[in-house]
């Protein structure tokens, strides 16, 4: 491919890649607003590398903060709202200990930006229950003594609640599999399958 197909394909030009590049360096603020570039076809806005306001909306509730575009939906929850139940372990996608919902599919907070999320419905573990009334995943992580440090913990509440929204009835084979994504160092996770399948059973009310 020539260079002015790679230009016209990616709707920026080398000369001008070579300049917004040489401004960076000298550390002169590049934008103001949203620059719009065309990419495939469509419009697509800009942001960086200053902040730009970045809209939530997590347990039902909105959030605002000026954030820059690198920042996770983690560090946004933790640093800016003041959610601190999904915890950084890893901080690579790999570990589940940040897990949150995202239209009710767990994520990794982590490995999601926070101005990606923001037309999306966030569930954190500080929505499902609160003390003196635990929600019944909560309760059962307790019932079946499913954490020793804890730090895992909302993670792995948090998976638990995707998985049995999509298994209502899960196999021992399902609940040991639908987890696979989240790990403990202490290894609790006998407890952890039982505390799944309690709350399976509460949930169908058997």
């Amino acid at each position: 491919m020539s260079d002015r197909e790679d230009d016209i394909k990616s709707g920026v030009s080398r000369r001008e890649f070579l300049k917004i590049s040489g401004i960076a360096a000298a550390g002169v603020p590049l934008i103001a607003g949203p620059t719009v570039l065309t990419v495939a076809g469509e419009e697509v806005e800009l942001h960086g590398p200053g902040k730009t306001t970045v809209k939530l909306n997590v347990n039902g509730k909105s959030y605002s903060a000026e954030l820059e575009p690198r920042v996770t939906l983690l560090d946004a929850l933790r640093d800016s709202f003041d959610l601190t139940g999904a915890k950084r372990v890893c901080d690579r996608g790999t570990c589940g200990a940040c897990t949150v919902l995202m239209d009710g599919k767990a994520v990794y907070s982590c490995s999601v930006l926070a101005i990606e999320a923001q037309s999306h419905t966030i569930s954190t573990v500080e929505g499902l229950g609160e003390p003196g009334k635990l929600h019944p995943i909560q309760q059962a992580f307790v019932d079946n003594d499913a954490q020793q440090c804890g730090f895992c913990t909302p993670g792995f509440v948090m998976a638990t609640k995707a998985f049995l929204d999509k298994h209502p009835d899960p196999t021992p084979e399902q609940i040991k599999h639908g987890l696979g994504g989240n790990f403990c160092r202490c290894g609790t996770y006998a407890g952890m399958r039982l505390a799944v399948a309690q709350a399976a059973k509460a949930r169908r009310g058997a």
